[in-house]
């Protein structure tokens, strides 16, 4: 009676979540694999045949018909083989079926390896498409370990890798916690080249790919809290042009509507700051400045500065620079903490972005004038 293998490629199919014709495709080519190694055949000389509508696995083996078998492996008496094939005749060729339980022997062996190995390998591409589809989306994990200062997110299937880089400096975490973050890259490699903030070359590995990388530092993970918060960003009816981000510290994001009947700063902050509120949670309180963006380069850059107020200001599009002047009460202000908020300034809007005091200011017009 020939090997019964549907109920164990269903079921294998099942586990890994794999397509049934890949186990069936995969146990063939093992068996194929392990008889030549066993018996010393060749490709040639062997062929694997499953029946799937009757359930049953044929190996088959090629040996010549000869007066005096030598060599069992490779031939066969001819009253032998004419139980196969009454035709047969010495000099000939019959294909032998291998017995049961050496098929058996070999099947067994041969289905641990194939799971393990080839079965795997469909399962990572089959895992590399899925997620690779939810790139630039956002997920939530489970902290399983720590590798170094990299964090490891279970994501139920597979594992995912927050590197240190992405991970925002003031939040800790502990194998355990909940973890929101954006699916930035995704891999079918068991590597991947990460450049850091200073722009260092910094090498990521994993044990098995794909290598899913997550991120909570880069600027669309603001957006896509943002959309999931404010409908009407999701509705088209506000866009977001612009993000800018200091992670953990401050960001900026410029919106715009079409509809001037629209305050897109009023929808996106949301009653009495509620949704930016729900956001700068998310965010461990990172603060986030809503502005209008302006096709008007010099209207858009003074609202950048925000929440610092522009008394005057000189634009100098040949160079991309602006120069601007505040109150000197609000200088510290538009320049922000360590000079966040002017370079936030500057990544949003793509300009170079001089603030000085009024009276600064001015002594530098005169200069120029003179």
């Amino acid at each position: 009676m020939p090997i019964k293998l549907k109920n164990v490629i269903e079921t294998v199919a099942k586990e890994k979540n794999v397509p049934e014709e890949v186990i069936e495709k995969a146990l063939k080519d093992g068996i194929l694999l392990a008889v030549k190694k066993e018996f010393k055949y060749k490709d040639k000389d062997i062929k694997v045949i499953f029946d799937k509508e009757n359930d049953e696995l044929k190996v088959l083996v090629k040996k010549k018909i000869t007066p005096f078998v030598e060599d069992e492996r490779k031939e066969i008496s001819l009253s032998e083989a004419k139980k196969i094939d009454p035709n047969a005749e010495v000099g000939k060729y019959v294909e032998v079926p291998l017995p049961l339980e050496d098929i058996g022997r070999i099947a067994v062996n041969v289905a641990r390896e194939v799971i393990s190995q080839k079965v795997s390998k469909v399962e990572r591409d089959i895992l590399y498409k899925e997620f690779k589809k939810l790139e630039g989306n956002i997920i939530t994990g489970t902290v399983r370990r720590f590798e170094g200062n990299d964090i490891i997110v279970d994501l139920g299937r597979v594992e995912a890798v927050l590197p240190e880089e992405e991970q925002i400096p003031t939040e800790k975490y502990k194998i355990g916690d909940r973890i929101r973050a954006l699916i930035f890259k995704v891999v079918n490699d068991d590597s991947y080249t990460l450049f850091d903030r200073e722009n260092r070359k910094r090498l990521i590995k994993v044990s098995e790919p794909p290598l899913i990388l997550l991120s909570r530092t880069h600027p669309n993970f603001l957006r896509k809290l943002l959309e999931i918060e404010v409908p009407e960003i999701q509705e088209g009816e506000i866009e977001i042009k612009a993000i800018a981000r200091e992670p953990g510290e401050r960001a900026k994001v410029a919106v715009y509507s079409h509809d001037k009947n629209i305050d897109p700063v009023g929808v996106v902050v949301g009653l009495k700051g509620q949704r930016i509120q729900n956001v700068s949670k998310e965010l461990s309180g990172e603060k986030i400045d809503v502005i209008e963006w302006s096709e008007d380069p010099a209207k858009f850059i003074l609202r950048a500065i925000s929440p610092a107020r522009a008394k005057r200001y000189r634009l100098l599009p040949k160079d991309k620079r602006i120069e601007i002047a505040v109150p000197k009460s609000e200088l510290s202000l538009a320049i922000g903490k360590n000079g966040v908020n002017a370079k936030l300034a500057h990544k949003i809007t793509g300009w170079h972005i001089d603030i000085l005091s009024e009276e600064d200011f001015e002594k530098i017009q005169k200069l120029k004038t003179k």
